[in-house]
């Protein structure tokens, strides 16, 4: 692999397991009522540090283009990237329809209260805890293929991938999934049951055991 200067086959990638009793589907209601969140309107949003590489300025972007002030975005997470973004809310004129939720100990309740979950990441990245997150919560998932995110999401068939650094391409992604509620719920099943194949703790300890073994195996035959 050229990251580690390693052939590819001695090189094994095992995303960090989650918690699936923890992060799970749940009803929205309850839930958005809890956080002060409109309980009527499509919720879009994003957990990660507010990094340039993250991409939110383009999912902002994106915001702004749908014209309906019923999609609202959810923006969790904090970092250098704040200001820059309350700026070009700001600029677009879309305050009303965003909310900055900063860090948050517990982002359970807020991925549950989604319609739908993006990450328009165009660099940096290696397996996204929040994708994997998100998808065992049963929020289907717009992102892009940067990065190890191929890894765990299937453009069309646990979730949408769409180009980096594309706007349009999000907001386009946002309102298909918006109008098309047999698509949200196919994404949702498919990532949930994704989540529940791959991305366990205890799946995580199995593959990390079984590594461990091999490695010490090739060691004593050398």
């Amino acid at each position: 692999m050229h990251e580690t200067g390693l052939e590819g086959n001695r090189v094994d990638s095992v995303p960090t397991g989650i918690d699936l009793e923890r992060f799970s589907p749940a009803d929205k209601a309850p839930v958005r009522d809890a956080l002060g969140l409109p309980a009527d309107a499509f919720l879009v949003g994003i957990v990660a540090t507010l990094r340039s590489w993250k991409g939110h300025r383009y999912l902002v972007d994106a915001i702004a283009m749908i014209d309906d002030p019923d999609v609202r975005l959810i923006v969790v997470g904090g970092g250098p990237g704040r200001d820059n973004l309350n700026e070009q809310v700001r600029a677009l004129t879309i305050g009303g329809r965003v909310v900055f939720a900063g860090e948050q100990s517990d982002v359970v309740p807020w991925l549950r209260a989604l319609d739908v979950f993006v990450l328009p990441s165009y660099a940096n990245e290696g397996v996204p805890q929040a994708i994997m997150q998100a998808m065992a919560c049963g929020v289907p998932v717009i992102t892009t293929a940067a990065g190890a995110i191929p890894e765990i999401v299937k453009d069309d068939l646990t979730g949408v991938v769409v180009p980096v650094r594309d706007s349009g391409a999000i907001a386009n992604a946002i309102n298909k999934l918006r109008i098309d509620t047999e698509r949200q719920t196919r994404f949702s099943d498919a990532g949930r049951k994704e989540a529940l194949l791959r991305f366990s703790s205890r799946l995580m300890l199995d593959r990390m055991e079984t590594i461990f073994m091999e490695a010490a195996k090739r060691r004593a035959r050398s």
